[in-house]
């Protein structure tokens, strides 16, 4: 097979509308435009823009611009369970990039907090940003240690 004689699925490729070819064709005249006002001049797209209402004040400049969002300051953690580490197998010590590797977090880069749901029977050093209370108890009981980077 060539390049040359590959041929479109049937149906695929449709021939355009052609606007204003006489009375005949049914988009004959206005081609479509109806008759008069701001869409059936050329360049009608211009004042048509999402949120555009026709002259009069648009709805989000009657809206006051107050408050204040502290969304872009916020820190976000990648949170892990007690219980993950003992499933995972990791031993020794275990990091962001341990717990990356073995697929617990998305990113060795970010931020790890670990959570206290579940039970660790095996002695780990998890090194991670911050810890809950429950999950440090718990790390430290099973003979490990929770240390914080």
């Amino acid at each position: 097979m060539r390049i040359g004689e590959i041929k479109c699925p049937q149906g695929s490729k449709k021939n355009r509308k052609r606007l204003g070819q006489g009375p005949g064709s049914g988009t004959g005249k206005t081609a479509g435009k109806g008759h008069k006002g701001q869409r059936a001049r050329s360049g009608a797209r211009r004042g048509n823009r999402i949120g555009f209402t026709g002259g009069t004040l648009p709805l989000f400049r009657h809206l006051p611009k107050i408050g204040f969002s502290n969304q872009k300051f916020k820190t976000t953690y990648q949170t892990i369970n007690v219980q993950a580490l003992e499933t995972s197998g990791l031993a020794g010590e275990v990091g962001p990039e341990e717990l990356a590797g073995a697929g617990l977090i998305k990113k060795a880069s970010g931020l790890v907090k670990v959570l206290g749901q579940g039970e660790l029977t095996r002695s780990l050093t998890v090194k991670a940003r911050k810890f809950s209370s429950v999950a440090a108890e718990k790390i430290q009981k099973a003979g490990g240690k929770a240390e914080v980077i």
